[in-house]
């Protein structure tokens, strides 16, 4: 595995495979969509032995991401909020608990949903994969997954307020197990990582939505609540650590922060640290209040990945604006200018890096909208190689 370092507002990892169900191939509005795979999903429980008594069984909502890059979107949002609407309206079988410690303990089941952006051709806009599973909460087992496909053009895929001012770009391992369990086939196990870190998602959820809502202290109380916890060491919550303390001014406990999300990317070869750049340009963003810390950030980079000794292919990308062989070579030259400023601050990675553009070949996301819906396409990436390839 590679540790990848997004820059320009961006993640390295792609999304995950597609379930085994076979979902409609045409792409439909948001609430056809959501009735579809919504009833579809409700139905597969009516064979389950425990649905067969009167009783309505508990459902807890672990919030829907953007399966590409991990993200909470206004999208994604959308989705979770029409799902729970449906299920609320038309199944009465099922009653939705908010999201707390104490409802995981009362529960039968728990639901998770992705948004998954399929394969752009030309230049529309394109579709996205619904994806939701229910899984049993004593047994660990997906009972219940259903999939549809979902018109792009009535969609706002911004992410929300904490994604959009993260360093990073939270898509770790628990993220990727929260992905592949809501594409698992009924009756296969949920992802076991993310399953075993359950137990702390609702502080977490709790920590973003202060976060979002502007409520800062409370926002950094509940990250470093989870960060206590053997289950909380996780991206997102370092991240959560770190942007509280910028928002509150505690520029100490933000540079610890920050030196700990690199450790811990590192540590899990994975990580992604968002830069800017003016477009078209080999400059980081002229406003100081989004580059501001990109030195900093830098030198942490630099320092933690010389301590650890590792070698490293800087791969510079870009959106789909454009032609061909200009993104080709502007991904290159920001490849080179990362590597100039990084082997500035330590002087060893001259040897161990090296730079390499990729162009628009490698898009996540492929909208070509040059905002914050796509950002991640416009990412630096650094991946972990052996030390006779770099340099």
């Amino acid at each position: 595995m590679s540790l990848s370092v997004a820059l320009m507002l961006g993640l390295t990892i792609a999304g995950c495979a597609s379930t085994e169900s076979a979902p409609t191939t045409a792409a439909q509005r948001v609430d056809q969509a959501v009735a579809q795979v919504t009833d579809a999903l409700v139905s597969q429980t009516q064979s389950l032995s425990g649905m067969l008594d009167t009783g309505r069984r508990g459902v807890v909502l672990d919030p829907m991401i953007d399966a590409n890059s991990g993200q909470q979107t206004v999208s994604t949002q959308l989705l979770q909020s029409r799902v729970s609407d449906r299920i609320r309206s038309k199944h009465a079988s099922l009653e939705l608990l908010p999201f707390q410690r104490a409802n995981l303990d009362k529960a039968a089941y728990l639901l998770t949903g992705t948004l998954t952006r399929q394969r752009q051709t030309g230049k529309s806009r394109g579709a996205l994969q619904i994806n939701l599973a229910l899984t049993d909460l004593r047994k660990g087992m997906v009972v219940a997954q259903s999939s549809a496909v979902l018109r792009d053009d009535e969609l706002d895929n911004t992410p929300l307020a904490f994604e959009q001012d993260s360093p990073v770009l939270p898509k770790d391992q628990l993220i990727e197990g929260y992905a592949r369990t809501t594409v698992t086939p009924a009756g296969q196990p949920a992802d076991a990582y993310y399953m075993q870190r359950l137990p702390v998602a609702p502080i977490v959820s709790e920590a973003g939505t202060a976060y979002n809502a502007g409520r800062y202290q409370d926002a950094l109380n509940q990250y470093n609540l989870a960060n206590a916890t053997p289950a909380g060491e996780q991206l997102r919550v370092l991240s959560g650590i770190y942007l509280a303390s910028v928002k509150l001014d505690r520029a100490a406990e933000a540079d610890k922060a920050f030196g700990n999300i690199v450790a811990f990317g590192i540590a899990n070869k994975q990580l992604g640290v968002k830069f800017l750049f003016n477009p078209g340009t080999t400059v980081f963003w002229s406003d100081p209040k989004v580059s501001g810390s990109y030195g900093l950030w830098l030198a942490r980079i630099a320092q933690v990945s010389t301590q650890a000794n590792v070698c490293m292919d800087i791969v510079g990308h870009t959106s789909r604006t454009g032609a061909e062989s200009l993104n080709d070579a502007l991904s290159l030259q920001r490849a080179g200018y990362i590597r100039q400023r990084l082997t500035g601050v330590s002087g060893v990675l001259g040897d161990r890096t090296r730079a390499a553009g990729m162009g628009f070949r490698e898009n996540l996301i492929g909208s070509g909208t040059d905002n914050a819906v796509d950002a991640l396409d416009r990412r630096v990436e650094f991946k972990i190689v052996g030390c006779d390839r770099a340099g």
